[in-house]
């Protein structure tokens, strides 16, 4: 990775603003709160890294910022407008500028439909006003695919003749295809081998970067994150414990919970990843000895 994303002029008003969001999995007796109160902004061009363990919260966050999943309390804002107050209409027009990357790129590629057609799915969902043709639908589809480091022929292929990394690359191009303000990137690298891992976020700082778009970026790696984000929000059981500049998180986090993550990453060093160990169970020490009292 070419380092830490890069600081960008002052932001101004939020493009999102998450207030005290609240969201229930299942009904009456069986109804569980699986996110508590969480809330935090993206201004315009600027990235926030959502970072937590498996069932922490975090998909299901991204999944109420794009409208896919019910909120149960508090509020979600985008371009000024709740999300819940909004008709069927409104939502669906601003679908267009809220886009997502999924984790799998295996799976989120149609093995049938060709890259081109893939790519040109999208359109069809924008108002008939709003549609474009299909030499527009093409030469979109053509620009966007050299934009992220692969031919204009690859329109003419299937997802079975590319790499787990092009596929991510694919499904970048297609979140792009509408011009989104805002892409929620839910765990983009953590199904690709560590040097296309690099590659694809690499891509996608560049993008956010040339473009001016604003990312929610979800991982469980805080160290991955780091090098995306200008601003992290550490996720425990539907709970933000810890919020501020990247940097600073990383380098100097002050939850217990920030530093166990931190010393869970992997790392090549085997004397760093010995400490990492020694670190963790340390930790993990302290917060039994505190439940205790």
């Amino acid at each position: 990775m070419t380092g830490e994303v890069g600081e960008l002029r002052e932001p101004g008003e939020p493009l999102l603003r998450v207030r005290d969001l609240a969201v229930d999995y299942g009904t009456g007796r069986r109804r569980t709160r699986v996110v508590h109160g969480v809330g935090f902004d993206i201004a315009p061009g600027r990235t926030l890294g959502l970072v937590g363990e498996s069932g922490s919260g975090k998909s299901t966050i991204g999944g109420a910022v794009l409208g896919l999943v019910p909120v149960a309390g508090g509020s979600v804002e985008f371009e000024g407008r709740d999300l819940a107050t909004l008709s069927r209409p409104e939502r669906r027009a601003l679908g267009a500028r809220r886009q997502v990357v999924f984790q799998d790129p295996y799976s989120s590629l149609d093995p049938t439909l060709t890259i081109g057609a893939s790519l040109a799915e999208p359109c069809a969902t924008l108002p008939a006003a709003e549609r474009m043709t299909r030499a527009q639908v093409r030469d979109r589809t053509a620009a966007l695919l050299q934009r992220v480091g692969l031919g204009p022929d690859a329109a003419l292929r299937y997802p079975a003749q590319f790499s787990g990394g092009q596929r991510q690359r694919i499904a970048i191009a297609r979140a792009l295809m509408l011009s989104p303000r805002l892409v929620v990137c839910d765990e983009p690298v953590s199904a690709l081998d560590l040097s296309v891992q690099a590659e694809v976020l690499n891509l996608l700082t560049e993008v956010q970067r040339d473009l001016g778009l604003s990312l929610l970026f979800i991982s469980h790696d805080l160290s991955v994150v780091r090098h995306v984000a200008h601003e992290v929000a550490v996720l425990r059981a539907g709970r933000i414990v810890e919020h501020g500049p990247a940097q600073r998180v990383h380098e100097d986090p002050q939850d217990p919970y920030t530093r166990a993550l931190l010393a869970a990453a992997p790392v090549p060093d085997p004397d760093e990843q010995q400490r990492r160990r020694e670190l963790r169970r340390a930790l993990a020490e302290q917060q039994l000895a505190e439940r205790k009292d």
